[in-house]
């Protein structure tokens, strides 16, 4: 299928990395920005279009958004370079193409509608495909792997932990039952074993009872959270005095880093509250922008429902 995806928050997210009031910016000369996850390019194409200085790093680990992504931006031959890598090796990737630093970044966490649509990349449970879910194709665990080879008490903690599915003990045993007969190889088998092991009453509540399981496997497979306080650190180091870093998430697990490091590099100081003065010597790194996230307009959220979850938190260079 053509790729496409609905960039979340376009406007913005724009605004705050590039936006009118941005001195960084818009006080002249070349500006590079980089679109960690590049997906569709549709964050990118705003950016190139708002500021004809602005030259954008596209990085994903998706070499199908890669190919969709530069036939979208062709316009803008010369202003951007394209990389088939994790954003969470940031200083390398940088490094590769010979620059010391970076005037703003956006981070969209969410999975492209095309990868949820995609039926043959298993990643959603509105289709029949193989268990897969690899952001990165080329390699990897997939989502059959995990299913098939974790023991249920590890399938139960992803599954709480990145779900925050209250069942998660007991689809764990479901799915270790049923794999006793044959391996569990399509997204609609694993659904229809999730659907088993959820009581009628309770699937009754919170949309489709195989949403919080997918998502935790999803995350599992991609690794997408155990390297995202560093990948954040990594970023707020190569920005530039003045540069922002601009962080959409989809639920409260990402969030709650992006909150929580923002505040720490915003803090500085990390001694114990008891003594009198510092002496960690440790001094503020970025300036929050939002203090409370920003979230999408009702307008938004009515055209794309995949919006809903959406939070935008901005973070500026001191």
């Amino acid at each position: 299928m053509e790729f496409s995806h609905i960039s979340v928050l376009p406007d913005e997210t724009v605004d705050a990395v590039c936006g009118a009031d941005h001195v960084k910016i818009n006080d002249g000369g070349e500006k590079w920005i980089v679109d960690g996850t590049l997906g569709g390019g549709g964050h990118s194409l705003l950016m190139l279009k708002k500021n004809p200085f602005i030259k954008v790093i596209g990085i994903d680990r998706d070499a199908d958004a890669l190919a969709a992504s530069e036939k979208r931006l062709a316009d803008f031959k010369g202003r951007v370079e394209f990389v088939n890598d994790n954003f969470g090796n940031i200083k390398n990737i940088l490094n590769n193409l010979g620059k010391s630093g970076i005037d703003g970044a956006v981070l969209d966490l969410g999975v492209s509608s095309y990868q949820l649509d995609n039926a043959e990349r298993g990643f959603g449970y509105m289709h029949d495909a193989p268990l897969d879910m690899r952001m990165d194709r080329t390699g990897g665990k997939s989502a059959r792997d995990v299913v098939n080879g974790y023991d249920a008490e590890k399938l139960k903690e992803i599954f709480y932990k990145y779900g925050e599915e209250k069942w998660s003990a007991r689809i764990a045993a479901f799915i270790e039952e049923r794999r006793k007969i044959k391996p569990i190889e399509t997204t609609y088998e694993l659904s229809d074993i999730i659907k088993a092991a959820i009581p009628a009453k309770a699937r009754k509540k919170g949309g489709h009872p195989a949403k919080r399981i997918f998502q935790a496997i999803r995350i599992e497979v991609n690794d997408e959270l155990s390297g995202l306080e560093k990948a954040l650190r990594d970023f707020t180091d190569v920005l530039a005095p003045g540069g922002r870093l601009c962080v959409i998430t989809f639920h409260s697990l990402e969030d709650r880093i992006v909150k929580n490091v923002f505040k720490s590099l915003a803090s500085g100081c990390s001694c114990p509250k008891e003594l009198p003065v510092c002496v960690c010597g440790k001094t503020p790194v970025i300036k929050s922008i939002t203090h409370k996230p920003i979230l999408p307009s009702k307008e938004e959220t009515e055209e794309n429902s995949r919006s809903k979850s959406a939070k935008l938190r901005v973070a500026e260079k001191l």
